[in-house]
């Protein structure tokens, strides 16, 4: 998958590539056939796919990919829609969804279907929800998680094929599931109107990275108090041939993820202990402060719930939090780097419905792979099916007054 800025620009990338490599040799992460460049030219993935090559000759948006613009087709439509997606689905599920969800509310053919938009979010991963199961990935969401899904479907096409009037179109347009308490709720809008946009800040000495000198995470921190003039900033070398490696990729669902801070290429982040439950439900963005010796580069984040036993679990699934640092103006028009220059960054398109419980901690994970979900950034600024070699970032994250690195949290009272 391409790191690029998601699914804004109305395109949708395909974890392909890279990911066949992974699952034909299942070595050592990076062996001889990872390693080899360019991606583009891949036998093994021309022998899968042909038609991927097109993909992977237009990196940035444009009208190649025009077939792919489902927001151009929102004013086009006049159909009640029922879009059902889950907080860990694989495909850019939560997003996509929510985006059609508001567009069709706003821009749909006709009153009738403006109206007739519902949303359902639910704990489970990509594909069917979960008929009677309750566990996803390694988390237990209880027995309200699963949904009669087949009979939703039946007593929606009921409705608005057969003109049955049975409810379904009735009451508030958005039932979602808030992880950690293992409800369902109903919403009016998305993002939920009472929800407060709330600052954790980047905070540490200068030892963030996993394994530093600082213990296995590291001395970084997440508080809701700005960052003075002068903190040092946190720093870690990213190689391609060294990626942070997903082993497993293919699991999808909430997992422990602490294994991966003791690499010294991943920052880590953290709050204290809760003294109270904390919901987070809405839209979260990251917002930092990059300072790159290569032209071209990715930032990966990734929102974690800390339980007390230390086991840090994603909350959002492996393809959230992610940018390709010469997007981040625009898909249509990239933009390389300055060495050494820091550069401001927003990592969106994120989403979560999450009770953080007392006693737990709330963790970011900053680093600039996550191997085969997304292709290795070479950092050279070629284009990336036709890059034949690769070079070491040196990343610098800063965080001081006049560079406030934070994660906007959407906080719900309760």
């Amino acid at each position: 998958m391409s790191a690029g800025a998601g699914a804004a620009g109305g395109r949708f990338d395909d974890p392909l590539a890279e990911q066949v490599l992974f699952r034909r040799t299942r070595r050592a992460p990076c062996s001889e056939p990872e390693r080899t460049l360019p991606i583009g030219g891949l036998g093994v993935v021309n022998d899968v796919a042909p038609w991927y090559a097109g993909w992977l000759d237009h990196p940035d948006d444009g009208p190649f990919w025009d077939f792919a613009d489902v927001a151009a087709a929102w004013p086009k439509t006049g159909a009640p829609v029922l879009h059902l997606s889950a907080w860990f689905d694989s495909n850019y599920g939560p997003q996509g969804a929510i985006a059609n969800f508001n567009g069709m509310r706003a821009h749909a053919a006709s009153a009738e279907a403006r109206a007739a938009q519902r949303l359902i979010l639910g704990p489970w991963d990509h594909g069917d929800p979960g008929i009677a199961e309750t566990r996803v990935g390694d988390l237990d969401f209880g027995p309200n998680a699963p949904i009669d899904y087949f009979g939703l479907v039946l007593r929606w096409h009921d409705r608005w094929l057969k003109g049955i009037r049975n409810g379904i179109d009735e009451g508030p347009p958005i039932r979602l599931f808030v992880m950690g308490e293992n409800v369902w709720r109903d919403e009016e809008s998305w993002p939920l109107a009472r929800a407060r946009e709330t600052s954790y800040y980047l905070r540490s000495r200068g030892a963030a990275a996993g394994g530093s000198g600082a213990g296995r995470s590291g001395d970084g921190r997440l508080s809701t108090e700005p960052p003075p003039a002068g903190e040092p900033a946190d720093h870690y070398v990213y190689d391609p041939a060294d990626p942070v490696v997903i082993e497993d990729f293919e699991s999808m669902g909430p997992r422990d993820r602490a294994g991966l801070e003791a690499r010294r290429d991943v920052l880590v982040y953290t709050t204290e202990p809760l003294h109270d439950d904390l919901e987070v439900t809405g839209p979260v963005s990251v917002r930092l402060w990059l300072a790159s010796s290569a032209v071209d580069t990715d930032v990966m984040v990734m929102l974690l719930d800390v339980h007390p036993d230390g086991r840090a679990y994603n909350v959002m699934p492996l393809e959230a939090g992610v940018l390709r640092v010469r997007y981040r103006e625009s898909e249509r028009a990239p933009r390389l780097l300055t060495p050494g220059e820091p550069v401001a960054l927003t990592i969106g398109g994120m989403v979560t419905s999450n009770l953080f419980r007392r006693g737990h901690r709330i963790r970011l994970h900053v680093t600039s792979s996550r191997f085969p979900v997304f292709d290795r950034n070479l950092n050279t600024g070629e284009p990336p099916a036709r890059g034949t070699r690769w070079v070491k970032a040196a990343q610098t994250i800063l965080h001081d007054a006049e560079h406030p690195s934070r994660v906007v949290l959407p906080i719900v009272p309760r």
